[in-house]
């Protein structure tokens, strides 16, 4: 067991890895070319788009793995009631946004042409949905082999149509270029579907009675994916309503709407993606803390409690400093390198003090998770995201462009890693800790 637990390890590492790789690579291509007004309305979409994958999947690979590494269920019944619940998740969820995609764009976001991109968002909702159920299965049963590879060749489609047909596309209009470079999820999802069919084993035996959903499994898993899928609309809500207040307030108080659009595009796609490199290995870190906190929490093994936490601390901190420094001082030459501009240069040089904290967040957050306080940092995020935008509505109206977007993210990473750390400091002193 612990060596697969090792071997599962390793190779979600270097999975993710090549992922993330190919992820930044497919992101540097696709900025060059829809260039700086496709990159805005991209970075305008995005926080409705990602709030509506994180309803419409409903953290399904994670009530479905868990579940099925519970084996207290024949694996086919929970596949086929999760696929029901997200039918009619999904159904509730595509005829909401068919018929609310206009006033969002024209009333709430301000640009007639996000309502295009909307409507290509709520189509691939589906596809999404059903590749997180897929994904979610192999999870259940420890098989990381295919989830590794579907990620990379899901990735690996992606790029060639970025390459092939973006271009042509992009030639026609910016905003139908963006529309398809959404769309090509379709694509991608259902590659990434394909792989995972080719590991699933040939002599499965569905019955009528694995296709009916029954209340106590419907319950069941709703009692697995709720309480984690509300931490993340949470979270998600608050990045939908951002552009929302900023484009708003600053069209209020004079800003063009070209200047918006094109800042906030910066702001997400240049600033933001620089800053974030080390997220990966700061992710890997802490998922890999989870279940070490847990074990000793449980044992009230103090020292190695202790010794777990600071080695997780002391790594993400080191490497958030180490990449922050670097991008820092090579913040003019690493724009033009990766994004043939030199916009953000200025939101970088404000920011990336404070991302030394940033990269605190997930390890602190994984160590309370494992000391059972999960409702907690769900109550820290759910405060955080109000308080910024609350510093977001507020400054915005100071006439300082997106600086008041920018502040608020800084007032955020110092609120949720301050009160994140007081509590675990807390709790570790009530263990007789001495931090």
């Amino acid at each position: 067991m612990k060596n697969k637990f090792l071997s599962s390890t390793l190779i979600l590492i270097v999975g993710g890895f090549i992922t993330r790789i190919l992820g930044f690579i497919i992101k540097i291509i696709y900025t060059r070319i829809i260039l700086e007004e496709g990159v805005g309305l991209h970075s305008l979409v995005m926080p409705t788009y990602s709030l509506l994958i994180t309803i419409a999947t409903l953290a399904m690979p994670l009530a479905i793995s868990k579940l099925i590494a519970e084996e207290k269920n024949r694996s086919i019944k929970i596949i086929c009631t999760s696929v029901a619940i997200i039918v009619i998740v999904n159904i509730f969820l595509l005829t909401a946004m068919f018929l609310s995609s206009k006033f969002i764009a024209v009333h709430l976001l301000k640009n007639e042409n996000v309502f295009l991109l909307l409507l290509a968002c709520t189509v691939t909702l589906p596809f999404v949905s059903l590749s997180s159920i897929v994904k979610g299965y192999f999870f259940g049963k420890q098989r990381m082999m295919p989830y590794a590879l579907s990620n990379t060749f899901e990735q690996m489609v992606r790029l060639f149509l970025i390459v092939a047909f973006l271009p042509y596309f992009a030639q026609k209009s910016i905003v139908l270029a963006v529309a398809v470079l959404i769309l090509f999820n379709i694509i991608s999802e259902l590659s990434s579907v394909l792989i995972f069919l080719l590991f699933i084993p040939k002599n499965i035996l569905i019955t009528k009675k694995d296709l009916k959903p029954t209340i106590p499994m419907i319950k069941e898993v709703l009692d697995v994916s709720l309480p984690t899928v509300s931490s993340r609309i949470i979270g998600n809500i608050g990045f939908f309503f951002e552009p929302i207040l900023l484009t708003n307030i600053l069209l209020f108080v004079g800003y063009s709407n070209e200047f918006i659009l094109m800042e906030y595009g910066a702001y997400n796609a240049y600033s933001l993606s620089l800053l974030t490199m080390p997220g990966f290995f700061v992710a890997a870190i802490s998922n890999a803390l989870i279940p070490e906190i847990s074990k000793f929490y449980q044992k009230r093994n103090k020292n190695m409690l202790k010794r777990r936490f600071y080695q997780a601390l002391k790594i993400s901190f080191f490497l958030g400093l180490g990449f922050s420094i670097f991008i820092f001082f090579f913040k003019e030459s690493l724009l033009w390198i990766l994004y043939h501009t030199q916009n953000g240069v200025d939101y970088i040089k404000v920011l990336s003090p404070f991302f030394v904290l940033f990269y605190l967040e997930s390890p602190l957050i994984s160590t309370l998770q494992g000391l059972g306080l999960a409702k907690f940092t769900m109550k820290i995020t759910f405060i955080g995201v109000i308080l910024k935008n609350v510093v977001l509505a507020i400054f915005s109206f100071f006439h300082i462009g997106i600086y008041g977007l920018i502040l608020s993210e800084i007032v955020n990473i110092l609120f949720v890693v301050g009160t994140n750390l007081y509590k675990i400091k807390k709790v570790l002193a009530d263990m007789n800790l001495i931090l």
